[in-house]
């Protein structure tokens, strides 16, 4: 293997152990910062006040209207409450969509950003920010989305749903996935995504009969880690460009989408990088495509677009918007093969390769 690569390692500061989100205000501290807004969505509203007035004195209060896809007009109304509570920093509580708007409000505003994730979708070591405008989701990739510090504490993850732990877990490892083709990926990006499936699948089975478990959920946020570093580090190809064709223009769920999408994407590319992918397989015990959908099953996760309410007629139009200015992908893409694609997924079809 040639030793001929560049990587660039993640700024941010990474917190991992049981309890540590009660040091949210040492980092304020240690960041320079004196008032911290916390952010949060409006179903994990009470959490974030329970943060804000642990924070005492360094509190600035709370936006608890975080969403999905991170619309714009959203992100503008979290950056007018900021201003007129004088916050000089956000601390995100919560999923994709918190972590989502903290980066758009640092992106606006330079403020620094403490993450507190309570899902394994590892957006949080991202550099990437993916909103919403007009009905269609774009991304911009910039250091400055990077947050600062990012707390994982497995306690938070202990009440979260069943559902949405696999589903938030299986979209990190979409990230993983894409690493291991990505046009720019290297020895250390790609170390880290076969770590990371390894790591979900030493853990996620057992997180379903044991949810208390706090040495499971650890295990877990240290492969959502892996995960989102190997996605910051590299580039995105056709399983993102089409969950945000899913997610941008038909307000399909976040994780659920990744999840789905997972086993039909990874199959596609497998037919022109089968070495690349053959990680996967090794780890699981199937060809790619099929490993991921038959582990999604094992799992109890939606494995099919109709299962999460997709209209079948919507499918022509998601392939044109999805085969416009493709991302670069190992395999080539053509409208009639994503199309084709699309109703497998809609279908819920285990993939072959």
């Amino acid at each position: 293997m040639s030793r001929d690569f560049v990587y660039q390692a993640n700024r941010a500061t990474v917190v991992f152990g049981a309890g540590k989100r009660r040091d949210a205000g040492e980092w304020v501290a240690k960041l320079g910062k004196k008032r911290a807004m916390v952010l949060s969505t409006p179903h994990q509203a009470q959490d974030a006040e329970h943060l804000a007035n642990e924070l005492g004195a360094l509190s600035a209060g709370t936006f608890t209207g975080a969403v999905m896809h991170t619309p714009v007009n959203v992100t503008e109304d979290a950056v007018a409450a900021l201003q007129r509570a004088g916050a000089d920093c956000v601390i995100s509580f919560g999923g994709g969509s918190t972590t989502g708007l903290g980066k758009a409000i640092a992106l606006r505003t330079g403020v620094p950003q403490i993450t507190i994730p309570t899902t394994y979708a590892g957006s949080e070591v991202t550099p990437i920010l993916g909103q919403t405008e007009n009905g269609r989701k774009t991304t911009i990739r910039d250091v400055a989305i990077l947050p600062d510090v990012v707390i994982y504490d497995p306690e938070l993850t202990v009440g979260l749903a069943k559902q949405m732990t696999i589903v938030s877990a299986l979209n990190a490892l979409a990230h993983a996935m894409e690493g291991l083709y990505a046009k720019d990926r290297n020895p250390i990006s790609t170390m880290m995504a076969v770590e990371s499936f390894r790591s979900f699948k030493a853990s996620l089975p057992g997180l379903i009969e044991k949810p208390g478990d706090l040495d499971l959920r650890a295990e877990a946020q240290y492969a959502c880690w892996l995960a989102g570093t190997v996605l910051g580090t590299v580039g995105m190809a056709l399983h993102h460009k089409i969950c945000h064709t899913l997610g941008g223009s038909f307000d399909t769920p976040h994780a659920e989408t990744h999840a789905i999408m997972l086993p039909y994407t990874t199959a596609y590319n497998a037919v022109a990088v089968p070495e690349l992918l053959a990680p996967i397989a090794e780890i699981f015990g199937a060809a790619p495509g099929a490993a991921l959908h038959d582990f999604s099953r094992s799992l109890g996760a939606p494995l099919s677009l109709k299962d999460i309410g997709f209209e079948e007629a919507n499918l022509d139009r998601a392939a044109d918007i999805a085969a416009e200015n493709p991302y670069w992908n190992p395999r080539p893409i053509d409208r009639a093969s994503i199309r084709a694609l699309l109703q497998a997924a809609w279908e819920g079809v285990r993939p072959e390769t």
